[in-house]
């Protein structure tokens, strides 16, 4: 079976469907559901995930749903970023279109922040699933076609006061077509500055902003990024020794990104 030569570099939730190879007769597409992030102020998000769908017919046709093979469980999304990612979904698919995703939480959704864990609660609107919209999504007979879901952290999570019901869950999840993105990567030095690392696409109307965390080696990578030109800043988290000089901000202007390759920053001085 082959897979697509790209894998998931930041922290969210990944869709893949990939076709059958040579030693294979049979004319199915293949469907692979992950998961992975982008990150938040927090130390940890579980989700609840009960079952995983998705709409074959046309908008608002309620008998288009179809389940996939799924085990219930929760996720800590958070362990998810910077290239890592969760296989939730993997089997043989019909080939045509697929419309929609729809994802279904169940009620023991939490968040860990510095003062302990609390319970996220859903909006009643979402009770029967976050739905999100495909766009020429056409699975085609042996052929591999990947979908990533990027889980943002920092704008799903709401924080609206004291009490058991402080933090309210919102997803915001961007729909990406992996085989047909690009890559970013670098490393930031010193490691230990544990820079947050924001890649802001500039060549459209309104900029759009992707994020992730620099590991403890100091690498951070982007996957799953639109083609066009970006501004990349880093922000580091910690500070440095007293006896060293401080850790800065550094921002990197007109970097190019293109389809299905690697733009390298190299590595990046934050001090």
């Amino acid at each position: 079976m082959k897979k697509s030569p790209l894998a998931p570099l930041a922290l969210m939730a990944a869709l893949a469907l990939g076709g059958c190879g040579k030693d294979n007769d049979s004319k199915s597409a293949k469907l692979q559901i992950r998961m992975t992030d982008a990150p938040g102020d927090f130390r940890a998000v579980n989700l609840d995930l009960r079952q995983i769908e998705v709409h074959l017919k046309d908008e608002g046709n309620p008998d288009g749903w179809q389940n996939l093979p799924f085990t219930a469980q929760s996720i800590n999304i958070l362990e998810y970023v910077n290239g890592k990612s969760a296989l939730l979904v993997d089997t043989d698919f019909e080939p045509g279109d697929i419309k929609e995703i729809r994802l279904v939480l169940g009620p023991n959704n939490t968040v860990t922040t510095r003062t302990g864990t609390f319970a996220l609660k859903t909006p009643s609107g979402q009770t029967s699933g976050v739905k999100l919209k495909l766009q020429n999504v056409n699975l085609k007979e042996r052929e591999t076609y990947q979908l990533l879901l990027d889980f943002d952290v920092a704008k799903s999570i709401v924080e609206r006061g004291n009490g058991s019901d402080r933090y309210l869950l919102k997803p915001v999840i961007r729909v990406v077509a992996q085989d047909l993105n690009g890559m970013l990567r670098g490393v930031a030095s010193p490691s230990a500055a544990l820079p947050q690392v924001l890649a802001i696409r500039q060549s459209i109307t309104v900029p759009d902003t992707f994020s992730t965390q620099a590991d403890a080696t100091g690498s951070f990578q982007l996957m799953s990024l639109p083609a066009g030109t970006y501004t990349v800043k880093l922000f580091p988290t910690t500070t440095a020794p007293q006896n060293q000089a401080a850790y800065k901000e550094v921002t990197r202007t007109g970097v190019t990104v293109t389809n299905n390759a690697t733009t390298d920053l190299g590595t990046i001085a934050v001090q």
